[in-house]
């Protein structure tokens, strides 16, 4: 297990005051802080390898070239996948509507279904309800318990003949819930029907395979994985993504080309048109190899023993209402809660004037809110360099809160 004090010097950002107060930074859910090797390695692209990449043959494009396979064979490897299965885009958004756009747009007609849940981000939702509207395929979604658990019973009736699509997160992005999206993949799969499952909460924070996870795609972002924002990854499965168009068409993505027809090449790099973002996924390789040597399965294990120990604290919280499930084997480093009579804006905002940043609003998830019954959480997220002392502070940063809007608890 690491010593997440040492692992907190190691970035820059935290050792710096907001409001006055030493920062703690409980908004990892949205993005991480990015460690001393992550801004080394993007400071030190620029300054020695800076060029344009698979075009010229001179010292620095060849350099450059080798730097952004490099971390493309990282980022792999990170996943269980082989390089050429990986593409890089600028987030997961961008990951998921690629794989909207080239092939459920293709592969899916009236009446196929797409099958979601409850509890996705809009980025997991929106680009089917698209193809949807184009086509006429139809979204069915597995509902949550009141634990915030995925219904599997009401899963195994969805999922059937007409399924052609199952689209999950790994973790809920509001509750943290790990849903089984092996388990449920594989049903999936026995009805002949294509997996994506939106990584974008599950592959910084645990262990993942993708040939554990029984997937045919899976979208996951550097930013929130101590890497670079503007870089996005989508593994596919090779045979897939060989049957798939690119979405972008111009330099680089392409075997030949005449006036009148052009042939692609093969993936990844067709689906990466133009000049790719270089320095950024370089930078993302860097980050690769920092959580390597902190250990994945360490890495989820000091984020359970945190995130136990937050249930605990903020359930002594007058007027909290934790939201997800308490047992921790089942949930991330994702604590979404409210506080009687008090909107989770004027709770993020007063917390910030004691130094702890925390998220609040819909969290892209308005249809996990109207499951809820709210319009709004408060949420605070885990990393790596998080301590029992920044819950504590986050716990008296609420004192605060129930001190000024006393009359309302």
């Amino acid at each position: 297990m690491f010593d997440a004090r040492q692992v907190r010097a190691d970035f820059p950002i935290l050792q710096r005051e907001v409001n006055g107060k030493p920062l703690v930074y409980l908004d990892n859910a949205a993005t991480s802080q990015k460690p001393r090797a992550t801004i080394d390695a993007l400071v030190h692209y620029y300054e020695r390898s800076n060029a344009n990449i698979h075009r010229g043959i001179h010292a620095l494009a060849e350099e450059a070239t080798s730097l952004y396979e490099a971390s493309r064979q990282a980022v792999a490897g990170f996943v269980g996948a082989e390089a050429e299965s990986i593409v890089f885009v600028r987030n997961t958004t961008e990951a998921i509507n690629l794989v909207a756009w080239r092939w459920a747009r293709v592969n899916l007609g009236p009446g196929d279904e797409i099958v979601v849940s409850e509890a996705e981000h809009h980025s997991n939702l929106v680009p089917w309800q698209l193809i949807a509207r184009e086509n006429g395929a139809v979204i069915r979604a597995i509902p949550i318990d009141d634990d915030g658990l995925l219904d599997l019973d009401a899963a195994r009736r969805i999922i059937g003949a007409r399924t052609r699509l199952v689209a999950l997160a790994h973790m809920s992005n509001v509750l943290g819930t790990i849903h089984p999206v092996a388990l449920i993949g594989r049903w999936a799969h026995d009805v002949g029907a294509r997996v994506l499952v939106d990584g974008a909460q599950s592959v910084p924070h645990l262990p993942v395979d993708v040939n554990d996870l029984a997937c045919d795609f899976l979208a996951f972002s550097s930013h929130k994985m101590l890497g670079p924002t503007g870089v996005g990854v989508l593994y596919g499965r090779p045979e897939l993504l060989a049957d798939m168009d690119p979405l972008y068409g111009g330099g680089g993505m392409i075997d030949e080309v005449s006036l009148d027809h052009s042939s692609w090449a093969p993936p990844p790099e067709r689906f990466e048109a133009g000049t790719p973002n270089i320095a950024d996924v370089v930078a993302l390789g860097a980050a690769v190899e920092y959580l390597n040597g902190l250990g994945m399965s360490n890495v989820h294990a000091h984020e359970a023993t945190l995130t136990d120990y937050a249930l605990r604290r903020l359930s002594q919280v007058p007027g909290v209402t934790i939201y997800g499930p308490m047992d921790v084997s089942k949930r991330g480093g994702v604590v979404s809660f409210n506080l009687a009579n008090v909107h989770p804006h004027d709770v993020s905002t007063i917390v910030d004037q004691e130094g702890v940043a925390i998220r609040a609003g819909h969290h892209c998830c308005q249809p996990l809110m109207g499951r809820l019954g709210v319009a709004a959480t408060a949420r605070a997220s885990f990393y790596v360099y998080n301590q029992e002392e920044d819950v504590d502070a986050l716990v008296r940063a609420l004192g605060k809160v129930s001190l000024i809007f006393g009359g309302a608890l």
